[in-house]
């Protein structure tokens, strides 16, 4: 069976879509220009942040949609695309929730607050 590249890169490009949305939602403060999605294709961080929306958010974001995630690349790309902010993984696949993996010791800290 083919891989249809045009329909993978609809399919992520809907996930970072929606974590872009969720994010505006979350920081009203913030403009419509302070968090974008990133092209398609495009190298670096899913969603792009102004100055301002990246004090705000401490976190960089990798989005993967897809039915067979290669986790440890995945976790990989998004250490090396977060600069100094923690790296966060946001994955989903076809009928299912979307989740977010980062480091423990961030979740332990988390929990404490």
């Amino acid at each position: 069976m083919a891989i249809n590249t045009k329909a993978c890169k609809a399919k992520g490009r809907r996930l970072q879509n929606r974590l872009r949305d969720l994010l505006r939602e979350a920081f009203p403060q913030l403009e419509e220009d302070d968090i974008k999605s990133q092209t398609m294709g495009m190298s670096g961080e899913d969603i792009v942040m102004s100055p301002l929306a990246k004090r705000k958010i401490i976190y960089s974001f990798e989005c993967k949609n897809k039915e067979r995630l290669d986790l440890w690349p995945s976790l990989a790309q998004a250490e090396e695309n977060c600069e100094d902010r923690t790296p966060v993984l946001v994955f989903k696949r076809n009928h299912s929730k979307t989740y977010v993996a980062f480091e423990l010791e961030h979740f332990i800290n988390l929990i404490q607050e």
